[in-house]
């Protein structure tokens, strides 16, 4: 089957290589999937799981990505809940990846059903983002009707999850990002936006959430806009930083099931858009994760026409 490997953590996606691989066998409670479009996010490459196994053994060449759709060919012993042919969605493991292949072997518990109505690019692109979102603001944020939320990135394939759960929660959300970003953020419902280049983030006001997905300067300086008992939620690595009286918690998503089910039957009633910035083959899928250009959105690699 056709693949794409790395084998130098130095390199990142620049050392990134279509090859032919062995196709992957199904363990117990495995299922292989055919795979017909998947994702892929840049700090794979920066985790330890991308290169070693759980005992810290090489486990290179590796073939990445987490983020898949397709249709179930085989069932390792003991599989329960999914049949073969059965079309599905969702993540592997990290320490397994390998959803940048023609076939995947994932263990079945991080796959839901994906309807017939629902193509296939758009589950790819809906299970990574669409599950940080949700256990971000409603998990870990704890986030209700009529609080207000500070969406870092709100253009971004997270960041416009999180504008628009946030909304159909009840929230009031202000998007963050850059100037160029405004109407896309503001298109995903975003009720105002600051420019982090040229806006002041500190003339925000209170907020009860921050999502933050950048790090750095920007999330420490969250924590300062967040009323006192709010919340600074982020995925950007452990902060520092915290809210008045509140909390700061960095996470790290867990593939469920039954929230890939919510939200992709919020994605087909219309209720949830996916942020889809670019659609390649798997031939052109390396070019495509070196790009000359910034790209708003998430690149979908289309296995399969």
């Amino acid at each position: 089957m056709k693949a794409i490997v790395v084998t130098d953590q130095a390199a990142g996606t620049a050392g990134m290589r279509l090859v032919e691989r062995p196709e992957p066998q199904a363990a117990i409670n495995d299922v292989v999937v055919q795979v017909h479009a998947s994702g892929f996010t840049s700090g794979e490459l920066t985790w330890p799981s991308t290169w070693t196994d759980r005992l810290d053994r090489d486990r290179t060449p590796s073939i990445p990505g987490q983020e898949l759709a397709g249709v179930v060919t085989a069932l390792g012993y003991g599989t329960t809940g999914l049949s073969v042919g059965q079309r599905v969605f969702g993540l592997s493991d990290s320490y397994r990846g390998g959803t940048l292949a023609e076939y995947v072997a994932v263990e079945a518990r991080n796959l839901a059903p994906l309807p017939g109505d629902v193509d296939f690019a758009v589950g790819a692109s809906v299970a990574m983002p669409g599950l940080t979102a949700w256990q971000g603001l409603f998990e870990h944020g704890r986030l209700h009707a009529g609080q207000s939320v500070l969406a870092h990135g709100a253009a971004g394939a997270v960041g416009s999850m999180v504008t628009q759960l946030a909304r159909l929660a009840g929230a009031y959300v202000i998007g963050t990002g850059r100037a160029a970003d405004r109407q896309k953020a503001l298109d995903f419902g975003a009720q105002e936006f600051i420019d982090l280049d040229n806006d002041v983030l500190e003339d925000v006001g209170g907020v009860d959430l921050v999502f933050d997905v950048i790090g750095g300067d920007i999330g420490t300086r969250s924590a300062g806009v967040i009323r006192p008992g709010g919340t600074l939620v982020t995925i950007a690595g452990p902060t520092e930083a915290r809210p008045a009286d509140g909390l700061a918690i960095d996470f790290v998503l867990v593939s469920d099931r039954a929230q890939l089910g919510e939200i992709v039957q919020r994605v087909r009633d219309g209720r949830l858009r996916t942020n889809i910035g670019n659609i390649v083959t798997l031939d052109n899928a390396v070019a495509a994760f070196n790009p000359t250009k910034r790209i708003s959105g998430k690149t979908i690699i289309r296995v399969r026409p």
